[in-house]
C-alpha cells in the first residue's frame, strides 16, 4: 500500500499488493499500469476469505463482475480527462486569468488529485473497506462535477461566485478521483480467484486499454463541446463540464448495479500506518540506545524488532531503499503534466488548421493517450525483445533514464517551436517606449516627420501594406510630440500626446478636401486563444452599421473615425452587411487567422457593393500545430518507458521551456548515478539471509536445537 500511495514514483516491478487493503505487503511483477490509476496491485494474499465466487463471463474464467468495474472505470477516466483537458483555457478565458496563475492553478489540483490516494487508501484499509469507499468517494466526485459544471455557467452571479463554485468543485473532484484512484484496480483484482492469476493479469491490460480508451475520447470529445459549441454567446464551459459529469453518474450507476455480484473483502488495517510505526519506533528506539556498550545492528530498522516481524522489517527495507532511489522521479511527472498548461497555451498560439479539420488546442492533448496504446505493443513486441537480442542489458533503470532523456528531448523541441512561434508576437515593451506605424488613405503619397525622433525616412504610398512598427523613445510616461505632414507641397503640423508602453497608428486621410490626420490606439499583443481581431475605419462621408455574422454589429460614424477591436474565431467572413443611408450592401472580409489583428477600411460605395482595404497590424500565427507532435511522440515513448516501466517544469516562456529541459536532463543525471549504485534485491533472499544471520547470531544452542528438529 506504501508503494501505491506512491503511484506516481515507483516502477512496475516493485508494487505492493494492495493499497487499499490491511494484509502485509507482497511484491509483484506486473507490466502496462496507468500512473493516474495504478491498477497493477494483485489482491492482498492475506485476506480473509472472500464471502462467494462471482458468475463467469460468457463461459470463461473471468468473473462477470469485472465487466462493471471496466465500464467504471472507463467512464471516471473519461470524467477526468475529458474536464481537465479544458481546465486551463478555462482559467485563462472565462476568468480571464494570465497564464501562469491558470498554469499553477491548475498544477495545483493536478497535485491535490495524487494527495488525496492516501486518504481513500486509509479510508478503505482502517474503515469502510473498498467497496463502500468508492460509492462514498464516487458521490462526492459526483457532486463536485456538478457544482464545476453550475459554477461555468455565465449568467449565475460575478466571477467571484463562479470561482468559489469551481475551486469547491474542484477539491471535492481532487477528493473523488483520488480517493477512489488505489482501490478500484484492486477492488478488480479481488474478483478473481488464485487460480486465475492469468485471467487477472489479463484483466489489469484490459483496465489500463479502459483508461486509455476513456483518456483518448475524452479529450478529443470535451473540447470540441467547449469550443464548437456556444451557449451564452460564448465558448460553453458549462456543457464541456456538464458531459464528464454525467459520465461520472453514469460510472456510479453501472458500480453499484454489480454489488450483487462482486466477491467483498472486510478492511483489516492500514499498512501505511503500519509502515510509518514500524519506521518511527526504530529511530526512537535507535535514539534511546546510543551506547557503546549496546551492539550495532547491521541495519537502522532492525532496532524495530523488539516489536515489529521481520517479515515486515524486511519490506520495509526494500520499500525505503526504492524511495530513496526514486527521490528524483516526481520531478518527470511535474513536467510530463505540463501538456495539458504549458504546452495546451503553447498549442494556443499556433495554426490550427489541418486542412480537412480544424483542431481546437486542448485537443491536441489526445495525442498522448493514442500514442501509448501505439507504442506500448511497439515497445514490448519489438523494441525491447530487438534489444534482448542484441545481448543489451537494458534494465528497467535504464530504460527510465532512456524515457527521462526523451522527455528533456521533447521540452527541447518545445523551446524551439517557442522561439519560432514568438517570433510573429508584438514586441515587448519597456517604460518609456512605444510602437507607431502610419496608415495613408489619402491619394498621394505622405511624407510623415516627428520632431527629435529619427523615423519614416521615406514617403508613405497610399494605401501602402504598413511596414513593421517603428519604436518611440519617450522622455516619460508620456509626451507630447510635434507631427509634420508634407502633402503634394503643403505642410501640416499636428500635436499629439503619446503614453508608454502602447501601440498607435497615424491615419493620414483626406476629408472634405483637405488633409487631416488621427492618431488611434492598437493592440499591444496578440489576441489570446487564437482568436481573430477585427476593427473597421469609415472613409465614407457617412456613418454606416455592419454585421460581421448573425451575432456581430459594429455602428461606426463617419469621416475616418475607427470602431473597437472585435474578437473573431478564425473563419473566412463573407457573408456581412454593410448597411448606410442609401441602402444595404454586402461586406466580404475573407479569412481572418489564427492570432492575426487587422484593420479594414471602407472606402467606398459603388455598383451594389462595398470597396475595402485589408491591413494586417499584427501577423496571424505562422507555426502549425503539427510541429507539435515530435514532441508529444518523444514524451509519449518517454512515458512508456518510465511510467509502465517505472510505474510499480521568467518572464520568457520559451525560457520556461529551456528550464523545464535543463531540469529534466540534470534529474536525469541524478537517477542514472544513483541507479547505478542500486543493487536489486530478491524478497526471497533477503528473508533467506535473515534467517542465517539469526541463526549465527544464537550460537551453538540454535544449532542444538536445529539438529533436533531434524531428527
Amino acid at each position: 500500500m506504501v508503494l501505491k500511495c506512491f503511484s506516481k514514483v515507483l516502477p512496475p516491478h516493485i508494487h505492493l499488493s494492495s493499497s487499499c487493503s490491511g494484509a502485509p505487503p507482497t511484491f509483484s511483477h506486473q507490466e502496462g499500469d496507468d500512473p493516474a490509476s495504478a491498477p497493477g496491485d494483485d489482491p492482498p494474499k492475506g485476506d480473509s476469505p472472500l464471502q462467494k465466487k462471482s458468475p463467469k463471463l460468457c463461459g470463461s474464467n473471468y468473473p462477470l463482475s469485472i465487466a462493471f468495474i471496466v465500464v467504471n472505470e472507463f467512464c471516471e477516466r473519461f470524467s477526468y480527462y475529458g474536464m481537465r483537458a479544458v481546465l486551463t483555457l478555462y482559467f485563462l478565458s472565462f476568468f480571464h486569468w494570465d497564464e501562469n496563475l491558470s498554469t499553477a492553478v491548475y498544477h495545483a489540483f493536478s497535485a491535490l488529485c495524487y494527495f488525496t490516494p492516501v486518504i481513500g487508501a486509509i479510508m478503505a484499509d482502517s474503515w469502510l473497506g473498498k467497496y463502500k469507499t468508492i460509492i462514498y468517494l464516487s458521490i462526492v466526485y459526483v457532486v463536485g462535477h456538478l457544482i464545476k459544471s453550475v459554477g461555468a455557467i455565465p449568467s449565475l452571479g460575478d466571477q467571484a461566485v463562479h470561482v468559489v463554485l469551481s475551486m469547491v468543485g474542484l477539491f471535492l473532484i481532487a477528493l473523488g478521483t483520488g480517493g477512489i484512484k488505489p482501490c478500484v484496480s484492486a477492488f478488480g483484482g479481488d474478483q478473481f480467484e488464485e487460480e486465475h492469476a492469468s485471467e487477472r493479469s489479463k484483466f489489469f491490460s484490459i483496465f489500463y486499454l479502459s483508461i486509455n480508451a476513456g483518456s483518448l475520447i475524452s479529450t478529443f470529445v470535451t473540447p470540441v463541446l467547449r469550443g464548437d459549441v456556444k451557449c451564452f454567446g460564448e465558448d460553453c464551459y458549462a456543457l464541456a463540464f456538464g458531459v464528464p459529469a454525467a459520465l461520472m453518474v453514469l460510472a456510479l450507476v453501472v458500480f453499484i448495479a454489480g454489488s450483487g455480484l462482486y466477491r467483498k473483502t472486510p478492511p483489516q488495517g492500514n499498512v501505511l500506518l503500519e509502515v510509518c510505526k514500524c519506521i518511527s519506533f526504530a529511530i526512537k528506539n535507535r535514539l534511546k540506545n546510543r551506547s557503546r556498550e549496546i551492539p550495532k545492528r547491521d541495519h537502522w530498522l532492525d532496532w524495530a524488532s523488539e516489536k515489529y516481524s521481520k517479515q515486515l522489517i524486511g519490506e520495509v527495507k526494500m520499500v525505503t531503499r526504492v524511495l530513496f532511489l526514486f527521490i528524483p522521479l516526481p520531478m518527470f511527472w511535474a513536467l510530463f503534466d505540463q501538456q495539458g498548461s504549458r504546452w495546451t497555451l503553447q498549442a494556443t498560439k499556433m495554426n490550427a488548421d489541418f486542412g480537412i479539420y480544424v483542431l481546437q488546442p486542448d485537443q491536441m492533448q489526445f495525442l498522448n493517450p493514442l500514442l501509448i496504446l501505439v507504442f506500448i505493443p511497439i515497445f514490448d513486441l519489438g523494441l525491447y525483445p530487438l534489444i534482448n537480442m542484441c545481448k543489451l542489458n537494458f534494465t528497467p533503470i535504464r530504460k527510465m533514464a532512456t524515457g527521462m532523456i526523451l522527455a528533456g528531448l521533447a521540452f527541447g523541441l518545445a523551446a524551439v517551436i517557442e522561439v519560432k512561434i514568438n517570433e510573429t508576437d508584438m514586441p515587448r515593451l519597456v517604460p518609456k517606449e512605444s510602437l507607431i506605424r502610419v496608415l495613408n488613405l489619402a491619394e498621394n503619397p505622405v511624407q510623415v516627420t516627428i520632431q527629435d525622433k529619427d523615423l519614416f525616412q521615406q514617403p508613405v504610398e497610399s494605401f501602402q501594406n504598413p511596414a513593421e512598427y517603428s519604436k518611440l523613445i519617450l522622455n516619460g510616461e508620456q509626451q507630447s510630440l510635434h507631427f509634420t505632414l508634407q502633402h503634394q507641397g503643403l505642410t501640416l503640423a499636428f500635436n499629439y500626446t503619446v503614453k508608454e508602453k502602447s501601440v498607435y497608428s497615424l491615419i493620414v486621410f483626406e476629408a472634405e478636401g483637405s488633409l487631416s490626420s488621427r492618431l488611434i490606439i492598437d493592440l499591444e499583443a496578440k489576441p489570446e486563444n487564437g482568436l481573430a481581431a477585427v476593427r473597421f475605419i469609415n472613409g465614407l462621408s457617412q456613418d454606416v452599421n455592419l454585421t460581421i455574422d448573425s451575432k456581430r454589429f459594429i455602428a461606426v460614424q463617419k469621416n475616418y473615425s475607427a470602431s473597437e477591436y472585435s474578437l473573431l474565431e478564425r473563419d473566412i467572413y463573407n457573408n456581412g452587411k454593410c448597411i448606410t443611408e442609401t441602402g444595404e450592401f454586402p461586406l466580404e472580409l475573407g479569412l481572418l487567422d489564427f492570432g492575426a489583428s487587422y484593420t479594414v477600411v471602407i472606402t467606398n460605395v459603388s455598383g451594389g457593393t462595398v470597396e475595402t482595404w485589408k491591413s494586417e497590424d499584427i501577423k496571424a500565427n505562422n507555426v502549425h500545430m503539427a510541429w507539435q507532435l515530435p514532441q508529444y511522440l518523444l514524451i509519449s515513448a518517454g512515458e512508456v518507458m518510465f511510467s509502465i516501466t517505472g510505474l510499480a517544469f521568467s518572464y520568457s516562456q520559451w525560457a520556461e521551456f529551456v528550464l523545464f529541459t535543463v531540469l529534466l536532463f540534470a534529474v536525469c543525471i541524478i537517477f542514472s548515478i544513483m541507479g547505478y549504485f542500486y543493487v536489486s534485491v530478491d524478497p526471497e533472499d533477503l528473508e533467506e539471509k535473515e534467517e542465517k544471520r539469526e541463526t549465527s547470531s544464537r550460537g551453538n544452542m540454535i544449532g542444538l536445537v536445529t539438529q533436533k528438529t531434524k531428527l
